[in-house]
């Protein structure tokens, strides 16, 4: 059976933590080495990866490259306007066609539809980089870098600021299965969508008041108010304004509480430069765990 990673909720508990720790002893043996070197198990030997974007991509193209020829892979990385996808040709026949050239699909997409579509007929793992629903490959990293400063997630609070987007419902897919609280602050008309809030179950709360998502949380997340395919840029900078997470918003979580964000980030909107640039801020290990955390995904699947 083909293991594709689309989501978090489709998974079981047991193989995400084993992602996760996958992910977290993968790092820990490549102290000290250079970049490029290859794993000592090398499980992509031989392999390898299609990258598509639909999207413009810093991390997640470079920490996918990275995370392939670490695993001693080899990888391939298209634009979608570039193919033939971009003239219309059916998702369906494109995943045909790769399946019998590639071992496994990157896919930063516009429509969570068109990666599930793809995948219905791939005969290789697809992985879900990024779409208008979900970001799971975001959250294991948040979540990886969560772990290595408490030590477990289990238990913590988390606190999401701002939009009910992407992010925020792969956050609330991770919720039970993790076994953390997860407050999520939005204002009414960009709430999340009520499908996703749903596979929170009990560990998800939903508020408008962003000082009572914060208020004793181990954990305080945003995401830019604006993403990408956005209209309504005005609209959105005057609604999210009391979203801003600044350093009295910060001062309401628990002592020494920690602030992610997944980048790109509008200093100034959705954070202050105090916030992102101090002390509490994680966000540059956050972002070097993209590679670790998509190097497990990728091990697992292969390992199907």
């Amino acid at each position: 059976m083909v293991r594709h990673f689309l989501d978090i909720h489709r998974l079981d508990a047991a193989d995400l933590r084993a992602i996760l720790d996958d992910a977290r002893a993968r790092k820990e043996a490549r102290k000290g080495w250079p970049k490029g070197k290859v794993d000592a198990d090398a499980p992509a030997k031989d392999r390898v990866l299609a990258m598509i974007f639909e999207k413009n991509s810093t991390r997640t193209r470079f920490s996918f490259d990275a995370a392939i020829r670490q695993l001693g892979g080899q990888g391939i990385i298209a634009n979608a306007a570039d193919m033939q996808l971009g003239r219309g040709e059916p998702i369906e026949d494109t995943a045909k066609v790769l399946s019998r050239m590639v071992d496994a699909v990157m896919i930063r997409a516009n429509d969570h539809e068109d990666v599930e579509r793809f995948a219905r007929v791939s005969e290789v793992p697809v992985i879900n980089a990024l779409t208008d629903r979900s970001h799971p490959c975001q959250i294991l990293a948040d979540l990886l870098t969560i772990e290595e400063h408490y030590g477990s997630v289990e238990g913590k609070t988390i606190a999401w600021v701002g939009d009910g987007n992407n992010v925020c419902h792969s956050f609330m897919h991770a919720a039970p299965k993790f076994g953390f609280k997860l407050r999520v602050a939005c204002p009414a008309e960009y709430h999340p969508d009520l499908r996703d809030l749903e596979k929170g179950g009990a560990h998800v709360f939903l508020t408008s008041d962003p000082a009572e998502a914060v208020q004793g949380a181990d954990v305080v997340v945003t995401d830019t108010w604006v993403s990408m395919g956005d209209q309504d840029y005005e609209a959105r900078l005057a609604t999210f304004e009391p979203y801003t997470v600044d350093q009295a918003l910060m001062n309401q979580a628990n002592e020494g509480a920690v602030f992610l964000h997944c980048l790109p980030a509008h200093r100034g909107e959705e954070v202050t430069d105090e916030v992102i640039d101090g002390p509490q801020s994680l966000i540059w290990d956050e972002a070097e765990n993209r590679i670790h955390a998509q190097k497990a995904v990728l091990a697992w699947c292969f390992a199907g």
